[in-house]
């Protein structure tokens, strides 16, 4: 094959999903006249993210077996002065592995799309929705310049607000999508601060003139303070991550965005959009690499999320936030492995966690569907006879998830803890323990979820609420006309396909990809790391002694241990002696209201920073806008001009007498006036 790549091809790649969002949005709603029908909507859509992927498919092998590349302007838009704000591609290896598992991941979603939304009524703008998303993130990973990069970056978010808030009649996913819009703006200026600044000391919008000026931008200052310009930029594009990618303290919007439908969940906050911020931190690995204080700040943001929100985990009964939860636990440990300077570890965790956490969210729809869209925990019990294909794929999820020598969680999840350890960025020290004692956490919540779903006594027909309306929390049933005391039902085949083709992967990717993907050139020109340095891949390679050994010493390893003792902990407080949690929860109430309260973070940012904001914007409305504006300048000024014109009006009578005797005064003021200045 050729070492160039086919830019109208790659053209093809993003612009395939949108031409099918525009046809079905426009042609398949009430907007364009209802024309196409839900069985050509959702066959455009699919077809559109095939051709996608196929056409990603064979870019990866271009790119990895070839050592083709690509870094091309396509359009440019305008020039203002010497800044060029153009459309272009970079394709790299980092490029063609974010466009496979984008595209793979959504083919999933769009075919199973077709069973658990099949009877809703927005079924066609669902698809829309969904295949235009896939556009969004194409162009974000697709990037060459960072005025491109920040479309696709604002582009997913538009598009996630609108799938957190589908069911837009119901007020909970209103809120939640409002939530999400909000708290990703507060990353989105800070990440937008960190562009600004490049484009104003670097003078361009081009990935590679930036990272080609990154040595001069470390010797700069910040005007008027010691502060290095560049650990600015990172921490402020870095900002733009911990919205993106729901890091502490603006991790807040993902667990409320489980109010959407499951398949966006698995598409948009487990797969895609939430790593799009460890993707661009490893796009930028050139300007981290040169503050050793931004990549700290990033270990500890990463390793308080991580361990922190997997303790959330723990008591969490909507199945669907268990794995929200540990979604945030996980891409706090990417965080952690791009704070250590492991950026290709992140990376190779990425993409592994696509497969298994798509994998999980999908079983968990599986899982609603089959109970009749009850998502409590607490009220499920037994269903692996009844839902086979769900019960093996999911096991297989959270063997992956927990890291199971063998599975692909193991081998990133157990490189990021080596990297960790080999790191002496300041910070590693706690991330090492957060990580470690993540894993228990994460083994403890997973296989907590895993047994009260699949094992134990069947409680599906004791559930209080089975005969009322469902809870705020929960989706609503397309499938109504079930009666709740029917039995659980395995999904149609458009839904276990998806579930059995991502298990696939799940299994082995992380066995067939870890050479290529840490230890060989598919990311050498992608990622820049300084090896004198930061030592940790370094160290990794030495380590590493190819993926059946490594495999092989995890059995060995502490984070092993770690993971087993969390299931067997699971197994014992949930089948063996289930009275044990509520002891435990009877006697460590104070804990659990703190936990129950994730934190007490909503409650901070509810009563203190949106009460406070409201507090100050009602100040600038009744001080600022009524009182000086409206009262001073505006109603003022004219109360001002209509005294001065009743002052005037009484010497303004139309009398001539009246102002032939003004007149009179007049001269003999000036008259006495100039009397007494000649004294």
């Amino acid at each position: 094959m050729s070492q160039t790549l086919n830019t109208t091809t790659l053209l093809i790649v993003p612009l395939a999903p949108l031409a099918a969002s525009v046809l079905v949005g426009v042609f398949g709603t009430t907007f364009g006249g209802n024309l196409i029908g839900r069985r050509l909507s959702h066959t455009l859509c699919v077809l559109g993210v095939l051709v996608a992927f196929v056409l990603s498919a064979m870019t990866l092998k271009s790119v990895a077996m070839d050592g083709a590349r690509l870094n091309e302007t396509i359009y440019q838009w305008m020039v203002v002065g010497s800044l060029k704000m153009e459309v272009g591609f970079l394709i790299d290896g980092l490029t063609a592995m974010m466009m496979c598992v984008v595209t793979f991941v959504s083919l999933m979603v769009h075919i199973y799309t077709i069973g658990y939304m099949e009877e809703d009524e927005g079924y066609n703008r669902f698809f829309s929705y969904i295949s235009l998303f896939t556009f969004s993130m194409l162009m974000l990973v697709m990037s060459n310049n960072f005025l491109q990069l920040f479309f696709g970056w604002e582009a997913v978010g538009l598009v996630s607000y609108l799938l957190i808030g589908f069911w837009y009649t119901r007020p909970t996913a209103i809120f939640a999508n409002l939530k999400a819009f909000m708290v990703n703006r507060v990353g989105d200026f800070g990440f937008i601060l960190g562009i600004g600044l490049i484009v104003a000391y670097a003078g361009t919008l081009s990935y590679a003139d930036a990272f080609g000026a990154a040595g001069s931008l470390a010797k700069l200052t910040m005007p008027g303070s010691s502060w290095q310009l560049i650990t600015v930029i990172c921490i402020c594009l870095f900002i733009g991550a911990m919205g993106k990618s729901a890091q502490f303290p603006l991790h807040v919007w993902l667990p409320d965005s489980m109010e959407g439908p499951t398949p966006i969940s698995a598409l948009i906050h487990a797969a895609t959009m939430v790593t799009a911020g460890i993707f661009m931190v490893a796009r930028m690995s050139p300007l981290f690499e040169l503050s050793d204080v931004a990549l700290s700040f990033v270990m500890t943001i990463g390793a308080i999320t991580a361990l922190f929100m997997g303790f959330l985990g723990i008591i969490q009964n909507d199945i669907k936030r268990v794995v929200a939860y540990s979604t945030l636990s996980q891409l706090g440990y990417m965080t952690v492995a791009l704070g250590a300077s492991a950026y290709s570890v992140a990376v190779f965790h990425l993409m592994t966690h696509a497969f298994f956490k798509a994998l999980l969210f999908l079983a968990a729809g599986s899982v609603i569907m089959g109970v009749h869209h009850n998502q409590d925990i607490r009220w499920m019990g037994g269903l692996r006879k009844y839902m086979p294909i769900t019960w093996i794929t999911a096991l297989l999820g959270s063997l992956a998830l927990i890291g199971t020598p063998f599975f692909a969680g193991f081998y990133s999840k157990d490189s990021i803890i080596e990297a960790v350890h080999f790191s002496h960025i300041p910070g590693s020290e706690f991330a090492h323990f957060a990580v470690l004692a993540g894993v228990f956490v994460t083994a403890f919540y997973s296989f907590r979820m895993y047994f009260l779903v699949f094992h134990g006594k069947e409680r599906f027909d004791q559930n209080p609420d089975a005969h009322h309306a469902h809870p705020a929390d929960e989706e609503p049933d397309p499938h109504a006309h079930h009666d709740d005391h029917h039995k659980p039902h395995e999904s149609p085949w458009v839904v276990t396909v998806p579930l059995v083709l991502l298990a696939i992967p799940s299994v082995v990717i992380g066995y067939l990809t870890i050479g290529p993907m840490l230890f060989s050139d598919l990311l050498k020109d992608s990622i820049i790391v300084d090896n004198d340095k930061h030592q940790a891949m370094a160290a990794l390679g030495e380590e590493f002694h190819g993926a059946v050994q490594m495999a092989l010493h995890g059995f060995t390893a502490l984070p092993f241990w770690l993971a087993l003792a969390g299931v067997v902990s699971a197994w014992y407080m949930y089948l063996v002696n289930p009275a044990l949690p509520a002891a435990i929860k009877r006697r460590a109430m104070p804990l659990y209201t703190l936990l129950e309260n994730k934190y007490y973070m909503d409650w901070f940012n509810e009563n203190v920073i949106a009460r406070g904001a409201r507090g100050l914007g009602r100040s600038l409305w009744h001080g600022g806008d009524e009182a000086v504006i409206d009262g001073a300048m505006v109603n003022g000024s004219a109360r001002g001009v209509a005294w001065i014109a009743g002052v005037v009006r009484w010497f303004q009578t139309g009398y001539i007498y009246h102002y032939a005797f003004a007149m009179i005064v007049g001269v003999f003021v000036l008259m006495t006036w100039f009397v007494w200045l000649s004294r």
